[in-house]
């Protein structure tokens, strides 16, 4: 599904290259389009042509009237009405069906390859910016998918439109000819000028808007104890005035661009009036085809100025969608040696990094788990960390950070992450590890207590223990805790780091970890300070 940057700009399969789709699976959407497009265009033909030739017959005289055959025409009007209501519903229904399905495999896709990146080396996107490009571009791409098939009948009504005129003479044929192959290039240029710098600047609106407000949201308990809601509305304000006002724009330059095809149109049906060689039923019939197909045509031009405006969205999915496909297997765990500075430590030792608040201890384990290029020098088995491929250093390091993020879902589920195939009576076990049994098992749901993304239920100490058990069941050979057991009291403090002692001695686990408390610093043998790392 992978794609390269210039795919989107390449006519026909490129966007459905870009949405992961293959150009089959909207074919029978476009039939109907097609078929649809037709049929609008026969109806309105048939339509003008039967009431034109009625007028006339009527005009003529009882005897002439009395001869005019209605029934084959009016049959035709009831089953082409028939025909392009059907197709029409069949068109948006299968063109959905396919940009929903497509859509939501891509941004599945999409996801994974964006959580499977090196985080060193990945672009550093903010939670609004990925939020946007998930949604927004992704949005914006399945609008255009379901846009698709009206490209594919826009054609189509062209072509009927021609053959119908062509009944009324060479000269209307030619002249609807050069009107039909003008009115793509003419109206790209008019839309561009109008539309394209109100579209793209609307769509950047909604970003900053959608970016700040994750931002806000992150932080709505904060907001919400400080009562700071009126200072986050207010921060808000300017940039939905900003999108207001870029959307306005847009709707006024989209309402001058339907005035112009509109002009275009009346200008269409009125060469091909002055040009036509026909009888007034014949004439009256490719006025209206003229009508329908201008009107086609300039649907195909919006889609086409759409797709141009929305350019830096779908360069921005086709990047992501270049990305590496999947997370590579973590590597066999194996225990290796560790050196921090100038010192080596051999497989089970325990480590104490020390410093100041603020002078890089926790950013030493960030490095080590792979989450951050190191600024100290850090080897493993004697390889630079920066070196080292991210699957090796998730089969070397169990991380449990100082802020640990939940998975939303159960307590279960956040256990699970940690290697595949856990069973209950191991998750019960690295939780008494950690203190949290108890906890866990007077819920009422036990191991499927829920936990929202901030935790829910659990408290800041249970999440950071909930942390830690998961990190004991990753079963790597070294332990990274960061501040295990903040938020502690005393009693709870101690049993910690008492059943952790007994969980390093008999895993024989190494240990690096940095704490401000003095209690959790027993459990290391040797203490480096940060400040001779560099």
């Amino acid at each position: 599904m992978s794609t390269s940057h210039s795919s989107i700009d390449r006519p026909g399969n490129g966007l459905l290259a870009t949405a992961g789709l293959a150009r089959r699976r909207l074919f029978l959407a476009s039939f109907c389009a097609a078929l649809a497009a037709i049929s609008a265009i026969g109806l309105l033909a048939v339509s003008g042509w039967f009431l034109t030739a009625a007028a006339l017959a009527g005009s003529a005289g009882v005897a002439t009237a009395m001869a005019f055959n209605y029934l084959i025409p009016s049959a035709a009007i009831r089953l082409l009405a028939i025909v392009r209501t059907l197709s029409r519903y069949g068109e948006r229904l299968l063109s959905h069906k396919v940009a929903l399905e497509g859509m939501a495999e891509l941004r599945g896709s999409l996801f994974e390859k964006l959580a499977a990146q090196d985080s060193r080396k990945a672009p550093d996107t903010a939670p609004g910016e990925a939020s946007t490009r998930l949604i927004d571009d992704v949005e914006a791409l399945e609008d255009l998918v379901i846009r698709q098939p009206a490209r594919h009948a826009a054609l189509v009504a062209a072509a009927t439109s021609l053959a119908l005129v062509a009944f009324t003479g060479l000269a209307a044929t030619i002249f609807l000819t050069a009107m039909m192959a003008a009115l793509p290039f003419l109206f790209a240029r008019i839309s561009r000028r109008l539309t394209h710098l109100p579209a793209e600047a609307a769509a950047a609106a909604l970003g900053d808007l959608r970016e700040r407000y994750v931002e806000l949201a992150a932080s709505r308990a904060e907001i919400a104890a400080y009562g700071l809601a009126g200072q986050a509305i207010a921060e808000l304000a300017p940039l939905a005035r900003r999108l207001d006002l870029a959307r306005a724009k847009l709707f006024r330059a989209e309402a001058l661009q339907g005035a112009l095809l509109s002009i275009y149109g009346a200008l269409g049906v009125a060469g091909v009036l002055l040009l036509a060689k026909a009888s007034a039923p014949l004439v009256a019939l490719a006025m209206l085809a003229t009508t329908s197909s201008v009107e086609a045509m300039g649907g195909l031009s919006r889609s086409l100025l759409r797709r141009a405006s929305l350019a830096a969205g779908l360069r921005r999915i086709a990047a992501l969608n270049a990305l590496d496909p999947a997370l590579r297997p973590t590597a066999e765990s194996v225990p290796q040696s560790l050196t921090l500075g100038g010192r080596t430590f051999e497989p089970g030792a325990r480590i104490a990094i020390t410093g100041p608040s603020g002078s890089g201890k926790t950013r030493v384990l960030l490095a080590l788990a792979g989450m951050g290029m190191p600024t100290v020098s850090l080897r493993l088995d004697g390889q630079d960390i920066a070196s080292c491929p991210s699957p090796q250093l998730r089969a070397a390091f169990a991380l449990s950070p100082q802020d640990a993020p939940m998975l939303i879902g159960s307590v279960a589920d956040n256990l699970r992450i940690a290697r595949p195939g856990l069973g209950e009576a191991e998750m019960w076990k690295a939780l008494e590890t950690a203190q949290l049994k108890k906890r866990i098992s007077r819920s009422e749901c036990g191991l499927d207590t829920p936990v929202s993304e901030g935790g829910g239920i659990l408290s800041g100490g249970e999440r950071k223990r909930l942390s830690l058990a998961r990190a004991l069941l990753a079963g790597r050979p070294w332990l990274l805790l960061d501040e295990p057991s903040e938020g502690l009291d005393a009693a709870t403090e101690q049993a910690l780091v008492g059943s952790l002692r007994n969980w390093l001695d008999r895993t024989g686990t190494g240990l690096v970890l940095v704490s401000h408390r003095n209690a959790p610093l027993d459990l290391c043998d040797v203490h480096v300070a940060v400040e001779t790392l560099a």
